[in-house]
């Protein structure tokens, strides 16, 4: 969607970047230790996104893993946000919430496809597109790096949900209730 814009477009809006303090995970209500280790086969903390997981490739979610979920909790949230859409708020490319709560794995695109998310006991939440799925990295060309921050949560209950949840369900959930957290950050940009 994004990358078909002109490169022109891009560098007008280079500045126009919410930024990591704009993010749920920067939230003061979500004061918990920083103890999950965050991890992803396909990418180490800080580097790039393979283009395989991007709008330009498959657009497949990236396999995560994660390590360090303390003792009683209920339930892991996860959430992926662009820092540096070019938009007032941080963009989601994902909401999900997985039970039980324990160190794990997910396979590449376990929030792509609805079969993926049900196996991997996953209640994908609804992103900043309305769609309860992934939307892959897809930053408009010559905007220049994003920072996409794969959150990961454990929460100590599970609420009813009767639809995918959004943003404003997600910080309901983890406001009062997140034990602890952790993240990881990939970069993808489309030269211009």
């Amino acid at each position: 969607m994004l990358g078909k814009l002109p490169s022109s477009i891009g560098h007008a809006l280079k500045n126009v970047r919410p930024g990591l303090e704009r993010l749920i995970y920067a939230d003061a209500a979500l004061d918990a230790p920083e103890i999950i280790r965050v991890e992803s086969v396909a990418f180490d903390d800080n580097e790039a996104i393979p283009p395989l997981f991007s709008a330009d490739g498959e657009g497949e979610s990236p396999p995560l893993r994660w390590r360090g979920v303390p003792d009683g909790a209920a339930g892991i949230v996860l959430v992926v946000e662009d820092a540096d859409s070019p938009t007032p708020a941080p963009f989601i490319h994902a909401l999900a919430i997985k039970t039980p709560a324990s160190d794990d794995d997910l396979i590449p695109g376990a929030l792509t496809r609805k079969s993926a998310a049900a196996t991997e006991g996953l209640l994908l939440g609804r992103n900043s597109l309305m769609q309860a799925s992934w939307t892959p990295p897809d930053p408009p060309p010559g905007h220049g790096p994003h920072r996409y921050v794969f959150e990961i949560y454990a929460i100590d209950h599970i609420p009813e949900l009767n639809e995918p949840p959004g943003k404003k369900e997600i910080l309901k959930i983890l406001r009062g209730h997140t034990l602890a957290k952790g993240c990881m950050i990939g970069i993808y940009e489309r030269n211009a």
